[in-house]
């Protein structure tokens, strides 16, 4: 199984979490509920917005395509190790791993861009409160989006290309439970100086835009926060800000930690699959409850979607 060139690699094997019968399914159990309450979750909070005309605005769209990548993100990984939980059968085809990683790495980043627009969406609603309106029209709004989600895409397209021309000839046994670019990199038996520079620079610079943009907006944020006199005024404003930095934190730090480094220097499976769950499982169950927890408006129409649901169905 392990000696593989690369007109014979016609699938890779997952490792998967647990081989042992005594953790798989209970783990299967834990990671199925995690997946129903991150999609239920996540479809809360767009039908709150898509139902509630007064959400009906740029920072609620932005929030709207946050969710949505909240539920493709780990329905690209979450099934298929969900079924390696259950049966012995841990393969997945080449082209499979392909499509599994172009996804992947194209949410993940399309995530990463959209955090960085949110930020600068908070820094004019904040510093610019009288020009919001004139500066994120429903336009710009559009743009910034359908910019985020094609820039992601094309990243992880120019990324996946380079990784999938190389040879695959050491093993086709991937240290993930997914197929993934670091995981998946370490098999080739070609050079993968090539791949590793193009995605140490171009994810590198990209990266560093994006935390650029998402810095400098909260340093003005925090700036114009503590000019505010009233305490009021400033817990109200900066509650605002508050939720979209813890997310930007969790988010953006176990990505950074997974991409922008020597794939070579990976000795530490156990560690990546953990760390990637963080970023890839965690995290988007975790937005839904962070954003309606700290956000009165969300919170008022997912009541009032309950609700109305609820009394649907009595009637």
């Amino acid at each position: 199984m392990d000696a593989y060139n690369q007109t014979t690699v016609t699938h890779f094997i997952l490792i998967g979490l647990s081989d042992c019968p005594e953790v798989r399914y209970p783990l299967f159990v834990v990671f199925a509920i995690i997946y129903q309450v991150t999609v239920r979750g996540n479809g809360a909070i767009l039908l709150a917005i898509g139902t509630e005309k007064k959400l009906h605005t740029p920072m609620y769209y932005f929030l709207a395509s946050l969710s949505l990548l909240d539920i493709f993100c780990p329905s690209v990984t979450v099934p298929k190790m969900l079924e390696n939980l259950l049966t012995e059968k841990h393969s997945i085809s080449f082209t499979g791993c392909a499509l599994q990683l172009y996804f992947l790495v194209a949410l993940v980043g399309t995530e990463v861009f959209l955090l960085s627009v949110m930020a600068y969406d908070r820094y004019v609603a904040i510093c610019f409160p009288l020009r919001y309106t004139l500066i994120i029209t429903k336009v710009r709004c559009v743009k910034l989006t359908a910019g985020t989600w094609t820039a992601g895409f094309l990243n992880s397209l120019l990324h996946t290309v380079s990784m999938f021309h190389l040879s695959f000839c050491k093993s086709n046994q991937v240290n993930q439970y997914y197929c993934d670019i670091p995981p998946v990199l370490v098999l080739s038996c070609s050079s993968t100086y090539v791949a590793e520079m193009l995605i140490l620079v171009e994810g590198g610079i990209l990266g560093i835009s994006s935390f650029l943009v998402t810095f400098i907006s909260y340093f003005y944020i925090v700036s114009a926060i503590l000019k505010i006199q009233s305490t009021g005024g400033k817990h109200k404003a900066f509650s605002t800000c508050a939720s979209h930095l813890l997310v930007v934190c969790l988010f953006g730090g176990t990505t950074v930690f997974t991409y922008v480094r020597p794939y070579s220097s990976q000795h530490f499976p156990a560690r990546d699959r953990l760390i990637s769950m963080l970023y890839g499982i965690i995290t988007p169950m975790l937005n839904p409850m962070i954003y309606s927890l700290r956000n009165t408006e969300v919170k008022g129409a997912l009541r009032r979607v309950l609700c109305h649901r609820v009394y649907s169905l009595q009637v």
